[in-house]
């Protein structure tokens, strides 16, 4: 049995080796992609100073919608329950586009822009620099990356197979990482106590993140947790950016200058009913990690264990500020939570910094595993090739 399954394991890693490492290591390089952009770009993310209460909400969207094309508008704003943390105001388009505004001054700080490196991470990650289609044809890079990850789960299983120890003895010493006997002894040890000490990660990682690239895939994972696809419920960039960004993407709740015609051609700010719903779903969530508010919808973040993208969300009266409808995230269904559930798992965020610290450090070691698989295997070659 373990021969078979050390067949498995070998001629699966040696054509797909090469692409689960950068998967993995893509994957590794994305883990703290925020912090690191806020490390290196401060002014842009954090006000200059705290004042005793920002400007109003009116006057910070005029002077953001000031700034822009008479094509684009602003569809939302982002507040942080951080003081320091600058407002971030999402736009009509392109997609994902944001701005950030200082809302003690007024001052617009800045707009969201990708890093290089992060853009190529994340291209390199889910598409292997592969490009969308625009025609709906074949996507070959989503394809490779998530056939190599699926191959990557039956390596991992094999490898456990194969390297079990039959002892408790054994057991221990296979999670030891020897650095004092020699380099093909300390490789070989990364390999097998790398691949057992991230067994649970990277296999945890793997299976939600074959459902970004699999709609058969997807529809069973959901099954299994008694969730019915539904139209619409893939969570492709589409939906993965509604999430992120917190707001609304397709609404449009300005006219030219940001501010709509109402009846017999009088204007209105929608900008101060928005005010009025922040402040009112602050007072009623004093421990939440960020409020949305858009044109007659809204959104709670609070620190949920586990899914990290669960929010109460509530509809307003645009007019009137009226909350009209709330759904709380404690009510949802499972047809509600599995999306952030996946996410939160994928990305290890489920269980706060300390998990995002142990999938960082996973995909880093899986990252290294073909590597170090590569090198075993061909010092073995090496060996049993005759002597001349």
């Amino acid at each position: 049995m373990r021969k078979i399954f050390r067949n498995i394991h070998l001629w699966l890693s040696i054509p797909f080796g090469v692409l689960i490492t950068l998967i993995c290591f893509s994957g590794a390089a994305l883990v703290f992609e925020k912090e690191v952009m806020e490390l290196c770009h401060r002014d842009l993310y954090f006000v200059k100073k705290v004042e005793a209460a920002p400007l109003p909400m009116d006057q910070l969207m005029t002077k953001v919608a000031a700034t822009l094309p008479d094509s684009i508008s602003v569809t939302g704003v982002n507040i942080s329950s951080d003081p320091e943390r600058a407002y971030q105001v999402t736009l009509s388009k392109p997609r994902r586009a944001s701005m950030y505004v200082d809302q003690y001054t007024g001052e617009v700080t800045g707009k969201y822009e990708r890093a290089p490196f992060f853009n190529v991470m994340f291209r390199m990650h889910r598409w292997m620099l592969d490009s969308m289609k625009p025609d709906g044809g074949i996507f070959w890079g989503k394809i490779i990356v998530g056939t190599s990850t699926l191959m990557f789960v039956f390596v991992l299983i094999s490898g456990v197979v194969i390297w079990w120890p039959r002892t408790r003895r054994a057991l221990k010493n296979s999670l030891k990482i020897a650095a004092s006997k020699g380099w093909r002894r300390f490789w070989y040890d990364l390999h097998v106590a790398g691949g057992m000490y991230t067994l649970v990660f990277l296999l945890a990682m793997s299976l939600t993140g074959l459902t970004w690239s699999f709609q058969w895939y997807r529809t069973g994972f959901y099954k299994v947790f008694g969730v019915e696809m539904q139209p619409g419920m893939g969570h492709g960039n589409t939906a993965t950016n509604a999430t992120s960004q917190g707001g609304r993407q397709d609404s449009k709740p300005e006219g030219r200058e940001g501010r709509p015609e109402g009846r017999g051609g009088h204007r209105y700010s929608p900008y101060a009913k928005w005010e009025q719903v922040y402040e009112q779903l602050a007072q009623s969530n004093l421990g939440y990690k960020q409020i949305t508010v858009s044109d007659g919808s809204a959104s709670v973040t609070n620190n949920h264990f586990g899914n990290t993208r669960g929010a109460d969300r509530y509809k307003f009266n645009p007019r009137s500020g009226e909350i009209t409808e709330t759904t709380l995230y404690k009510d949802l269904e499972n047809t509600g939570k599995i999306r952030g559930w996946i996410y939160s798992i994928h990305v290890g965020s489920w269980g706060g910094m300390l998990t995002r610290i142990l999938a960082f450090i996973a995909a880093l070691i899986g990252a290294s595993l073909p590597l170090t698989g590569y090198y075993l295997w061909i010092r073995k070659k090496m060996k049993r090739k005759p002597v001349c």
